[in-house]
Parts: C-alpha cells; sequence; structure tokens
C-alpha cells in the first residue's frame, strides 16, 4: 500500500514554478523598449534625447514594479506574460502620443501617464478585492444590468455628447467618459456567468439543415436578444465598432459554452443580415461602406480615411524612423489613428510586431482558459481574451482599410482615460483567473496519522 501511495505523494509535493523571475525580466525588456521609444523620438525630431526623459521613464519604471509587486504577492502563479507585454504596449502608445505632442503644441503625454497611474491604481484595486473570481458569478445578472445602463448613458439627454458622429460618450463636469468601455467589461462576465448556468439547454440541437444542427427554436432567444442590443447600439449611438465587439463576443462565448458549430452558423447569418439591413436603411453606414469603397472619390468626407492610406505607405516596410515621419497631419493620430501613426515611423515590419504583442496577450488568456478547472473562469478567460483580440482587429482593421472604420481605439495603445482603465481591469481580471489556473490543486493524499485514524475507526 505504501509503494502504490508513494508516486501519489511524489505528484502532489510538485509545486508549478511562479514564474516570477522571468516576469521581471521581461518587464524589464518591455520598459527598454517603451523608455528606449521615448529617447529615439527626441533624436529623430531633436536629435538630443529629450531632457524629461527621467521623469517619464521613472514614472513608467514606476508604475511598473509597483504591478510586479503586486501581483508577487496576491497573485503568484500568474502569467508570467501578459503583464510584460501590457506594459510594452503601453510605453509604446505613450512615446507615440509624446511625438505628436512635440509636432503640435498638445501635452496629451502627460495626460495619458496621469490616466496611466490611475489605471496602475484601479489594476491594483481589482487584484486586492477580486481574490476568487469565481466570486463574480454570484454578479452574472447585476453585472448584465449595469452594462445595458453604462450602454444607454450616452443617449440620456444633457448627459450623453456626439463627439465624431457618435454618441458614445458622457460628460459629466469638465471630464469626458465612453461607458462603453465599462461596459464591455461588465458584458463579459455576464456572458460568462449565464452561459453557465444556460450551456445544457443551449448546446441541445434542433432540426438539421445542409449538414448542420440547428438550435432549438426556444433557446434563439438569447442570441436575438442580444441581436436587437448590438443592433441599437448601432442605431442610436452610431457606434459599428461596439454593435461588432458585442455581438461578437456574445457569439463566440456561446459557441465555446456548447460546442456547437451551428451558434456560428446562426451568428454570422444574423450579423450579416443586421449589417445589411443598417446599409439600407442609416445614411452613416453607408458613409461608413463608402469611406471603405471609395475613400477617394470625396476628399471632404473621407479625408482621414485617405491621410492613414499615405502615413502607411509613407512608413513602407521599415519605417521612417521614430520622430522623423509626419503622422501628426493625420487627424486623431494620437487615439483612432495611432495605428497608422505607428505604421509610418516603424513601418510595417514594427506594426506587425505590435500585432504580435497583442497575439501573445489573447494566446496566453485562451491557454489560461483551457488549464482552468472552472466553468466561469474558462469562458471568462476566453471573453476577456476575445475582447481584445476583437477590438484589435476591428480597429487595425478599420485604419489599414481591410474593413470598414469604426470608432473604437486600439487597446493600452490610444490615447483615452475611459479605455485605459477598462482594459487594465481586464488584465487584473485575467491575472486574478490564470493564478487560479495555474496553482497546485490542494493536496488530498492521506498522511500516516490519517491511514491509522481510519484504521482505528473500523476497529
Amino acid at each position: 500500500m505504501s509503494s502504490l501511495s508513494a508516486p501519489s505523494r511524489l505528484v502532489s509535493a510538485f509545486v508549478p514554478r511562479k514564474r516570477r523571475g522571468a516576469e521581471l525580466f521581461l518587464l524589464v525588456l518591455a520598459l527598454i523598449i517603451g523608455v528606449g521609444a521615448y529617447a529615439l523620438v527626441g533624436l529623430g525630431r531633436d536629435g538630443v534625447i529629450p531632457t524629461d526623459i527621467f521623469e517619464y521613464g521613472g514614472g513608467l519604471v514606476v508604475l511598473a514594479i509597483v504591478c510586479h509587486v503586486v501581483v508577487r504577492l496576491v497573485a503568484p502563479y500568474a502569467d508570467p506574460v501578459i503583464l510584460p507585454a501590457v506594459v510594452a504596449l503601453n510605453g509604446l502608445g505613450l512615446a507615440m502620443i509624446r511625438r505628436l505632442d512635440l509636432a503640435s503644441n498638445t501635452s496629451f503625454a502627460s495626460q495619458q501617464l496621469v490616466w496611466g497611474a490611475l489605471s496602475i491604481a484601479v489594476f491594483v484595486a481589482t487584484l486586492l478585492v477580486v481574490r476568487d473570481h469565481r466570486r463574480l458569478q454570484a454578479y452574472t445578472y447585476t453585472m448584465g444590468f449595469v452594462g445595458v445602463v453604462l450602454l444607454m448613458l450616452p443617449l440620456v439627454p444633457g448627459l450623453g455628447v456626439n463627439i465624431n458622429g457618435a454618441r458614445i460618450w458622457i460628460r459629466l463636469g469638465g471630464l469626458s467618459f465612453q461607458p462603453g468601455e465599462i461596459a464591455k467589461l461588465c458584458l463579459a462576465i455576464f456572458f460568462a456567468g449565464y452561459l453557465v448556468l444556460k450551456r445544457d439547454a443551449l448546446a441541445l440541437a434542433g432540426k438539421r439543415f445542409l449538414g448542420i444542427d440547428l438550435p432549438r427554436g426556444r433557446d434563439l432567444g438569447p442570441i436575438l436578444a442580444m441581436w436587437l442590443i448590438s443592433l441599437g447600439v448601432l442605431v442610436f449611438q452610431r457606434d459599428l465598432g461596439s454593435s461588432l465587439l458585442f455581438f461578437g463576443l456574445f457569439v463566440v462565448l456561446l459557441y465555446v459554452a456548447t460546442e456547437r458549430p451551428s451558434w456560428l452558423f446562426v451568428g454570422g447569418a444574423l450579423f450579416a443580415g443586421g449589417a445589411y439591413f443598417g446599409y439600407l436603411a442609416f445614411g452613416h453606414v453607408q458613409a461608413r461602406v463608402d469611406g471603405w469603397l471609395h475613400p477617394f472619390e470625396n476628399r471632404d468626407s473621407f479625408g482621414q480615411i485617405i491621410d492613414g492610406q499615405y502615413s502607411l505607405a509613407f512608413g513602407g516596410i521599415l519605417g521612417r524612423g521614430l520622430g522623423e515621419g509626419s503622422p501628426y497631419l493625420t487627424p486623431f493620430a494620437y487615439s483612432d489613428f495611432i495605428g497608422t501613426s505607428l505604421g509610418e515611423e516603424l513601418g510595417l515590419t514594427g506594426l506587425m510586431a505590435i500585432i504580435v504583442v497583442y497575439g501573445l496577450i489573447v494566446e496566453r488568456g485562451l491557454r489560461t482558459s483551457l488549464v482552468c478547472r472552472d466553468s466561469f473562469g474558462k469562458l471568462l478567460a476566453v471573453g476577456l481574451s476575445v475582447a481584445f483580440a476583437l477590438q484589435v482587429f476591428v480597429v487595425l482593421g478599420g485604419v489599414t482599410k481591410l474593413i470598414p472604420l469604426t470608432g473604437l481605439t486600439t487597446p493600452f495603445l490610444s490615447y483615452g482615460g475611459s479605455s485605459l482603465i477598462a482594459n487594465w481591469i481586464m488584465v487584473a481580471l485575467l491575472l486574478r483567473v490564470s493564478d487560479h489556473a495555474r496553482r497546485p490543486p490542494p493536496d488530498l493524499t492521506p498522511t500516516a496519522s490519517d491511514d491509522e485514524t481510519a484504521v482505528v475507526k473500523m476497529r
């Protein structure tokens, strides 16, 4: 009996590596990229290293170290790649925003650094408060309600404001905020919790059509409701990007939860039908499609898209070099079109490297989902990862003219406080799920004293 229990005791004694040292090493590389990019901006534009590099670099280093220390203390088994990848993207975004500030005499970079500090504070608070991601499942319907309310806030008279043709902002005092960014997070939690409860019913097959097992008619309610909400966002807020993000997120999670490809077929058909209806019925959707297909026919309306294409063409394969291009000629180069700004100065090669970094974040999130031991954590990790993937796709796809232009921001790169805060909260939740997934399971192997106690009880 002792010989049989010895291997199991050896297995239970194995403790997975925490990999915090690897995370620290990768963080140093990420900081070198961010601070080095800031230095190259000054060298490329003025021929000297910026005098405020110690303030900028010091602030970025302090924020990164705070994140690392908190993760080391409260989430020691968290994934070691996600945080360095996010810090590298944040550093590159700050450097590019500073480069645009020097050309236009603005101060967006300093404001973004303040928003970054606030985002880190919220990141730390999330890790400290959410010690077990499974407790969020108890707030499934609360999160759904909060998410819908946040989506509707920009439609409230006197509170919502129309910026660049989209009504997705609210203004409180002198501050503007995009509640849809927080709604994205709330809806991801709601979708995960809801599908854990309902996936057995939703997985049942209905009629078979063209070799595909379609869902039962009674189970179509959730996806139809999400389709109508997405159409409402498209119609009333004129926000094509958020509409695609929310509906796509729900369809992907529905497929992962039920493992039935028929939901992808139904979701794709509903999306195609909704997109076609939106194009026929609403002028702002037609304008987006015209700008996608024929931007050079009307520079007055689509000058931003044209300038973005010229910016990418001017950058070529290797780019002009940080500080040596003209990305400031493109309107909103620091927010919606920061992808073309980076493409001009870093080239196609640099832009592809940035996409690879985003791919690493998504891959590590999906890997976390695979090793997670609870269903809610699996779906939550998938939802957060897919939200990042969809947002990057619709933003960079829009500015490169792969798809119609949307109004979303590029995560961690673009200027904007609401986006930065929401994305850092999502990173905190991903790290919390990965910490739980990579922790060693509790040792349930009976000890010698337990065996003796059991023998005595049997006697």
